[in-house]
């Protein structure tokens, strides 16, 4: 595997904050996602591998890059406000999968489904875009992360 690609992700409690145990579990499962394939390279740096930890401030995705060793590479801040609508679809598209999964017909199952993966698709691809010139990911790697940044958004009952 290339050196560009990340090792570690760490969410920055003081500004994320806990969330009850099923939320904490999905972030877990988000970040193991993410860790055991993607590609990650910030512009302009050669020297990976890199950890990455994420914070929400001001409404705005904090991604503070360092190299594996702890050696700063750049922070990167993004506005939320771009995703938002996507997210809110996305969770709209969950509930209903979860929803139906109980008592729908398998092919109601599926077509919902394939609503929400190219919901997902469609919030992946705009993360791609939005981190365009600034951190370089596959389609694979801005799925892992928009899957990662959904965890983020949810707080639990």
């Amino acid at each position: 595997m290339s050196d560009q690609h990340l090792v570690s992700v760490e969410l920055d409690q003081a500004t994320i904050g806990k969330a009850d145990e099923n939320v904490e579990h999905e972030r877990r499962v988000a970040i193991a996602d993410l860790l055991e394939s993607n590609m990650f390279k910030p512009a302009g740096s050669e020297e990976g591998p890199y950890a990455l930890r994420l914070a929400i401030e001001d409404q705005r995705l904090v991604f503070d890059v360092t190299t594996a060793d702890g050696e700063p590479v750049r922070i990167f801040v993004f506005s939320l406000g771009p995703l938002r609508r996507i997210i809110k679809d996305y969770f709209l598209m969950c509930e209903s999968y979860y929803a139906a999964v109980r008592d729908a017909p398998l092919g109601q199952i599926e077509a919902i489904d394939m609503g929400r993966r190219g919901v997902h698709n469609e919030g992946s691809t705009l993360l791609r875009e939005r981190l365009e010139g600034k951190i370089d990911v596959d389609f694979d790697t801005a799925r892992r992360l928009f899957t990662l940044i959904c965890a983020l958004h949810r707080r639990g009952a």
